[in-house]
């Protein structure tokens, strides 16, 4: 048999294969190509990449961020920030008050009970303080919290000088409330609307209207008003005694007590003034004045009898 030899012929190159520079010089052209590109695109560009690369790769942008966020906790930790920032507004503050905005007026109105050495030291202010770091809101606050004081201004008046203005709480009347369970019952000075001002010093304040009772001074401003317009009624009260958070006794200065209704009490108060002055009530032997009742007068004599008066029919 014959042999037949056949001639192989080379295979192709795979299509697929990848061509590479033939040399570094092609290489560094390629390079020098893409360095000339970023350089074209500019600052805005460059960052534009950089930030398109950490959104392709959002593990890189999270370790970046945790980074920072470490560091920055570390730095608060240390007081480093706190301390630069105290450095920063010390010299700023020292800077103006040597260019003439130091503190060197404060100017106080409306302190008639608060002494002038205590809104002083509530204010915080010191002479030679710059006047633009001084914190108006603050002071403010501490001294609304003063017990006599209503309300509070504080205005800067370049290049040096601090106004105050304060409204100081207005006394009405004093107040004794129930004894507590150690059985006190300190007497506290209250405004017109009820709520107490101090319970220091009262004695300056005896001649104020005086409340008894639980609930007194909330309800006694009409009562204390109508009272001072009777001029009889007015020379004779001792004191006003709220009962059963209802009405009202007047305790009058010989201990006798008047027991008023809980309304129509401003008619009461007529008649009590007539039984004073045309009838001269307080000078017989009566302990206590029952003025509840529409039709007749009622009185409890010192030796324990009662006796009562058709309205109209008093002599």
């Amino acid at each position: 048999m014959r042999s037949v030899n056949v001639e192989r012929k080379p295979r192709a190159k795979a299509r697929n294969q990848t061509v590479r520079p033939s040399s570094r010089r092609e290489l560094a052209a390629v390079q020098s190509g893409s360095a000339r590109r970023d350089k074209n695109m500019g600052p805005m560009g460059r960052l534009a990449a950089r930030l398109s690369l950490l959104v392709r790769r959002p593990i890189i942008a999270l370790c970046s961020l945790l980074v920072i966020l470490v560091l920055l906790a570390a730095l608060l930790a240390s007081g480093v920030i706190g301390r630069s920032v105290h450095a920063v507004g010390a010299g700023m503050a020292a800077i103006t008050a040597d260019a003439g905005f130091g503190i060197s007026e404060i100017h106080i109105t409306g302190n008639r009970r608060t002494p002038y050495r205590q809104v002083l030291e509530v204010l915080g202010m010191k002479p030679g303080q710059s006047i633009f770091s001084a914190d108006l809101w603050s002071s403010q606050n501490r001294l609304a919290r003063l017990e006599w004081i209503s309300s509070a201004e504080i205005h800067r008046r370049y290049p040096d000088a601090i106004y105050v203005t304060l409204v100081e709480k207005r006394p009405f009347a004093l107040w004794q409330p129930p004894a507590d369970a150690k059985g006190e019952a300190p007497i506290t000075v209250v405004e017109r609307n009820g709520k107490p001002i101090t319970s220091h010093d009262v004695e300056k304040f005896r001649r104020l209207p005086k409340l008894v009772g639980a609930g007194a001074p909330a309800a006694a401003a009409d009562l204390v008003d109508a009272v001072q317009t009777k001029r009889a009624i007015a020379a004779r009260i001792a004191a006003f005694a709220r009962i059963s958070s209802r009405r009202w006794n007047l305790i009058l200065d010989d201990g006798v007590v008047v027991q008023l209704p809980e309304t129509g009490w401003q008619k009461q108060l007529d008649a009590l003034e007539h039984l004073i002055v045309d009838s001269a009530i307080l000078e017989r032997d009566v302990t206590q004045i029952d003025l509840r009742s529409p039709t007749h007068y009622f009185f409890l004599l010192k030796n324990g009898d009662k006796k009562d008066v058709e309205r109209g029919k008093e002599t």
